[in-house]
């Protein structure tokens, strides 16, 4: 038994899930891929795995052994990529986590000329609006949106999401375009929220900074249903300007009150600190960077 080998294959199967998954990867048979991890298992006098005959899970001892193995392997990979070949074809899976709407609608469009830069890459995209526990949940880069509180990541700013007063066209030819802030007051609002908590919509920016609480029939705390709501007419929404940028552009949704500047947030990538970084998450984040950078 390679013990890299057989480590790389137990890491990959924590990450997917999925026996056939990994065979298929590594271009081996599936009970080829059973035999390194029980071999593993025997050489560490530990169970990593319960299997079942629907489904296999990660034992206690198999996520502490797979947080120490990503960890070393992260490390044989800087290495490897330092020299040689591995500069200039870099290969592995990087755990990418993003909110379901921002991954979908500015991060997969850029992965085509990504895939086609560096082909022996792979990426597993991780949904969710709440943030994951990157080291616990193995997250090699997340993209997170607002101010960076957790001393535990470092983080390397994207760029700046500047949020819009936004309505459909078809709700407007309904309703009169609010001309004033106190015009907000007889609109339905798609209201962003967490429970019965509502988000405020922010306008100006430091002292000038003026809160509104929205009220209207429908309200969700999934950015891909705030979207879907504005484009089905159901009212006015506040939301960051790429989550209806292609709709602007061509006039299916308008700006509101353009005179009112909305508050803008930070966008940020962040990985684990204390870590080392392999060459493939390096040349993702230095890619969706020069992505984002403004253009003149």
């Amino acid at each position: 038994m390679d013990r890299l080998d057989a480590m790389r294959l137990f890491v990959r199967l924590v990450e997917t899930g999925s026996f056939t998954a990994v065979a298929r990867a590594e271009g081996m048979g599936q009970p080829a891929v059973s035999k390194q991890i029980g071999a593993l298992e025997r050489y560490l006098g530990a169970q990593l795995l319960a299997r079942t005959s629907r489904q296999v899970s990660v034992t206690e001892a198999g996520q502490t052994f797979y947080a120490s193995a990503k960890a070393l392997l992260d490390d044989f990979d800087v290495a490897e990529s330092s020299v040689g070949e591995r500069q200039q074809s870099p290969r592995g899976l990087i755990r990418l986590s993003t909110s379901p709407a921002h991954g979908r609608l500015c991060i997969t469009p850029l992965l085509p000329e990504f895939f086609r830069r560096y082909p022996k890459v792979e990426i597993q995209m991780g949904v969710s609006e709440r943030h994951v526990d990157m080291i616990g949940d193995g997250i090699d880069l997340a993209v997170r949106h607002g101010r960076m509180q957790d001393s535990s990541m470092i983080a390397r700013k994207l760029c700046d999401s500047p949020f819009v007063l936004v309505a459909s066209r078809g709700y407007l030819a309904a309703h009169a375009a609010p001309e004033r802030f106190d015009d907000l007051d007889s609109h339905d609002c798609v209201v962003f929220a967490h429970g019965r908590e509502r988000r405020p919509w922010l306008f100006g920016s430091g002292n000038d900074a003026v809160a509104y609480l929205p009220r209207g029939p429908f309200m969700t705390g999934d950015a891909e249903q705030i979207r879907a709501a504005i484009l089905s007419g159901l009212g006015v929404a506040q939301v960051p300007a790429w989550v209806v940028a292609p709709e602007i552009a061509t006039g299916e949704v308008q700006v509101l009150l353009p005179q009112i500047p909305c508050e803008s947030i930070p966008t940020f990538l962040v990985h684990p600190a204390g870590r080392r970084v392999p060459m493939r998450v390096k040349l993702l984040m230095d890619y969706l960077h020069a992505a984002f950078a403004p253009t003149a």
